[in-house]
């Protein structure tokens, strides 16, 4: 059962990826990247990560517009999944991008200070 409903998952991903970049024509919607979509276990909820370019007033805009289509987004969509009941569609910023940077930020950090420590050791030779 679990891959089917990762296979569902991906349908859905997919589909709303298509949607948001051919048929919505918003251009108020902003860069919207869809990241990954998760399902309920009785495939009735689909909750769909997203990614927007700009600044955090981009990033509202751009949900709300997403809130408001989530009816054409979920009517078109019966084109691209067949399913015998069409998901619920939730829309949500994913945060793993900003989460992914603070990681390769700490890293670099510690890349950084490990590379100063190095470099205050005196060497072997005289």
């Amino acid at each position: 059962m679990q891959h089917r409903k990762q296979r569902v998952a991906d349908a859905i991903k997919d589909a709303v990826a298509s949607i948001v970049l051919k048929d919505i024509a918003d251009p108020k919607l902003g860069f919207v990247t869809v990241t990954r979509c998760s399902i309920s276990k009785d495939l009735r909820i689909a909750t769909v990560y997203f990614s927007v370019l700009g600044n955090e007033d981009e990033q509202q805009a751009s949900i709300e517009r997403l809130e408001r289509a989530r009816g054409f987004v979920r009517r078109h969509l019966r084109q691209y999944v067949f399913l015998r009941y069409l998901p619920e569609l939730r829309f949500r910023l994913d945060d793993i991008l900003a989460h992914e940077r603070r990681v390769g930020a700490l890293l670099d950090e510690i890349s950084q200070d490990t590379d100063d420590s190095t470099e205050d050791e005196p060497t072997g030779g005289q």
